[in-house]
């Protein structure tokens, strides 16, 4: 008789328990030492303060949407002390909400993310379509206009909080694009997201990829755009596989920001020595995988370990639904090579993410385990499966086999050379 393994992987709230052949084998990650706490946070504010005098008097802070959580009910209330301790009036403190071409939330679900500072403090819920709030300060040497914001621009002092996180085709996200897009103008972030295609081969630019900034024009942009007014103080967020902040790197400065994208990829980047016949990998859960745009970041990761022509099985919830209306109308363009000269000729929002799915659908077999409606999964090219069919599928297949169990944070690199 074979022997088992069992495993519990995340599905929005709740969990699905499988038995696994002993020769699966377990993709995990390296979780960050946790070394942050409210007073650690605290005295590295003080310190950078210290060293660094702002003007805090019309302070301006931003932060991420429910999307990218970075603990703000626990530590935002410990910022705002430190910046009242430098001279901050909290009556006169903004934050703003980094949307980018998200909806807005609710009231409910700000107080929920935000705590207790929601409702001592101005927040602002930015739209990104109302191009008279901003103005043009110049352009990239990739062709993107920069906006920023009126308002933002009259603040004495711009503050970034948000978490590190791998960008399957910006590099990372989280610092420097808490600012552009998350608080850019819609169609400046489509022209910064257009350069994920590479028109004269038709094709997605391989330079755009989880884990790269050098090299991946998309994220050379974003930091053309930052050069024109960076963040005065930016906070980033280490979370670990469980969401749950291990660390908070207060500096500000490219540097800074790379510094932070390294030590996370050092925990969260593997090689891909080689790939899989069958890969089973969960989102991570709830807000991982709250709907599908959000939860294609761990599909995409996930299918960087599936051999061409293999199988992936996604547990991915969706409880929001596709999370975009610009998303599924690519799929009825009549393929690829349509939807490639449309997307080329103008930019939607989310036409990319639409061509890298085709892109994976076309290479390896796709099945979700989630509340997305059937007609929404066969118009992506991809079958549904009921948790209770999850086990059967993995008996009747042949081949290697590994699981993900939070495949939003596992990113697959090429191996080295010589490795």
């Amino acid at each position: 008789m074979t022997s088992r393994q069992t495993i519990d992987l995340q599905y929005g709230s709740k969990s699905l328990t499988l038995e696994l052949p002993e020769q699966a084998t377990v993709l995990t990650v390296e979780d960050p030492p946790r070394r942050i706490d409210a007073d650690r946070f605290s005295r590295d504010l003080d310190h950078f303060l210290d060293r660094h005098p702002l003007d805090l008097t019309d302070a301006a802070v931003v932060v991420a949407d429910k999307t990218r959580l970075c603990e703000y009910d626990r530590y935002l209330p410990v910022l705002i002390h430190a910046l009242e301790k430098s001279g901050a009036d909290e009556r006169r403190l903004t934050f703003y909400i980094a949307y980018g071409t998200h909806p807005r939330q609710s009231d409910a679900t700000c107080r929920r993310i935000y705590g207790e500072a929601y409702d001592r403090c101005r927040f602002v819920h930015h739209d990104c379509s109302r191009k008279e709030l901003f103005r043009q300060t110049g352009n990239t040497p990739g062709g993107t206009a920069v906006y920023r914001l009126n308002s933002l621009e009259r603040a004495s002092a711009v503050i970034t909080f948000g978490a590190i996180s791998h960008h399957y085709f910006a590099g990372y996200g989280g610092g420097r694009k808490l600012l552009f897009p998350g608080l850019g103008y819609r169609g400046a972030i489509y022209h910064n997201h257009a350069l994920f295609l590479e028109r004269a081969a038709g094709r997605l630019a391989p330079g755009c990829r989880a884990g790269a900034l050098a090299g991946n024009p998309l994220a050379e942009d974003l930091a053309a755009v930052d050069a024109f007014a960076p963040a005065d103080l930016a906070i980033h967020g280490l979370l670990n596989s469980r969401g749950r902040v291990c660390d908070l790197m207060v500096g500000r400065g490219r540097d800074h920001f790379q510094d932070a994208c390294q030590r996370h990829g050092r925990c969260f980047e593997r090689s891909v020595d080689s790939r899989y016949d069958r890969v089973v990998a969960s989102c991570g859960g709830f807000p991982k995988d709250i709907n599908f745009i959000q939860s294609h970041k761990a599909l995409h990761n996930a299918a960087e370990f599936v051999r061409d022509g293999g199988e992936l099985i996604l547990l991915a919830e969706c409880r929001d639904g596709i999370g975009s209306e610009t998303f599924l109308p690519w799929f009825k363009r009549g393929g690829w090579d349509n939807a490639f000269k449309a997307l080329a000729r103008h930019y939607v929002g989310n036409g990319g993410t639409a061509l890298a799915m085709m892109a994976k659908t076309s290479r390896i077999r796709i099945h979700l385990v989630t509340r997305l409606a059937r007609n929404d999964l066969t118009a992506i090219n991809c079958r549904a499966l009921s948790p209770r069919e999850v086990p059967r599928q993995l008996d009747d297949g042949a081949g290697s086999l590994a699981v993900i169990p939070n495949a939003s944070m596992l990113v697959g690199v090429a191996p080295t050379a010589g490795s």
